[in-house]
């Protein structure tokens, strides 16, 4: 049997890493601007964490959501205050699509109602109504294809309230920042009447914070910085550090029903575990501040960099989440950073530098980048 071919992959075997660096096979060291696609939030291997999923291996890896579990409500009271979501009521479950596809779900429960509005070049998950509200129509299989979406342009309230007032919106769902979708942020004024809009006309808001969320962005969710309470908020990627763990922050005002949703692996043992591991250190490290302080060093040095490097068109995001767009295409940039520089990076689009460090990452490994970065640029 051979591996089903649907990525493109470099040529490198990761095999150790620590902190901000990993290494292959061969020995050789990379810095990781990209932490795994967002995931790596606290740093590869991270003492603490290493040791408190090895101890809770050696007692119990995993039983069934059929009998109590006490580290789910440990994690809910630590999470809720690391948060500021202490009345909010929490679903666990195994990804970021998983999350979506349940917050849609409850969404659809509440109201009765179908039909959902996501933004353009919005990137919510790969699963049936998860990859159903994200703007990508190469991903979208005929049996996905069930007309529930409407896509609308980001930061256009004037849009999105004349869908709203058709009055048959189940759910508004939105990334404050967007990822995949270049690093598209969305701004105060939007997400503030956007959540009036979905109170006066009866529709849920959902802010997927899989990406942009977990202190990525200098707070612990991006939307924190528009000044919104969304319905329902969806977490994945950073909360378990590399273990698949997903979660669904939910409003008072839904009331749990048995059967109602469900999940075999959501919240095991270890999956509980590694997510009270992350919280520890990002509270113990100032992780959240750390985000904040060196993405905007990184931002501020990148901005300056533009007006005298080529080919830099745009730089933007918040915290450790950013995106330098480029007006070449960024497949020689990226395989130049690694190959002769050993420095990993995301992507957007075809133009578009993504990077995504783990939130420990510092100022030094941000001079790093930035040094490669501009000798790259000024050769191309």
């Amino acid at each position: 049997m051979k591996l089903f071919d649907v990525y493109p992959l470099f040529d490198i075997n990761i095999v150790k890493g620590k902190g901000c660096k990993v290494w292959d096979d061969k020995g050789q060291e990379y810095l990781d601007i990209y932490g795994g696609h967002a995931v790596i939030s606290i740093g590869h291997c991270h003492p603490h964490y290493v040791e408190m999923m090895t101890a809770q291996l050696n007692e119990l890896g995993f039983y069934s959501n059929s009998v109590v579990n006490k580290l789910q409500q440990q994690l809910a009271e630590r999470l809720g205050k690391a948060c500021g979501y202490d009345g909010y009521q929490l679903f666990l479950i195994n990804s970021g699509a998983e999350a979506n596809e349940n917050a849609l779900k409850l969404a659809s429960f509440k109201t009765g109602r179908t039909r959902v509005l996501s933004a353009e070049k919005a990137f919510h998950g790969r699963t049936s109504l998860a990859v159903e509200v994200t703007n990508n129509p190469k991903i979208i299989a005929p049996i996905n294809a069930n007309g529930h979406t409407t896509y609308l342009p980001l930061n256009d309230l004037e849009a999105w309230e004349k869908e709203l007032a058709k009055g048959d919106v189940c759910a508004c769902i939105i990334e404050c920042i967007q990822g995949v979708g270049g690093i598209r942020l969305v701004t105060a004024e939007f997400a503030q009447g956007l959540h009036a809009l979905c109170k006066k006309y009866g529709a849920v808001l959902i802010c997927d914070e899989i990406q942009c969320g977990y202190g990525r962005s200098g707070k612990f969710f991006a939307h924190q910085w528009l000044d919104i309470r969304p319905d329902i908020i969806t977490c994945a990627k950073g909360i378990g550090n590399g273990f698949p763990m997903g979660a669904v922050l939910i409003s008072p005002d839904f009331k749990p029903e048995y059967g109602q949703l469900g999940t075999t692996f959501g919240g095991n043992h270890l999956a509980c575990t590694a997510a009270l591991a992350v919280l520890d250190v990002i509270e113990q490290e100032n992780l959240v501040e750390n985000a904040c302080e060196v993405g905007d060093y990184l931002l501020e040095k990148l901005k300056e960099m533009q007006k005298t490097a080529p080919h830099i068109v745009d730089v933007r995001g918040r915290g450790l989440m950013i995106g330098i767009e480029l007006d070449v295409p960024h497949k020689e940039i990226r395989s130049r950073l690694l190959f002769d520089d050993h420095i990993f990076t995301g992507c957007a689009s075809t133009n578009i530098l993504r990077l995504l460090p783990p939130l420990c990452f510092s100022k030094a490994d941000a001079d790093t980048f930035l040094e490669r970065l501009r000798h790259i640029l000024s050769t191309i």
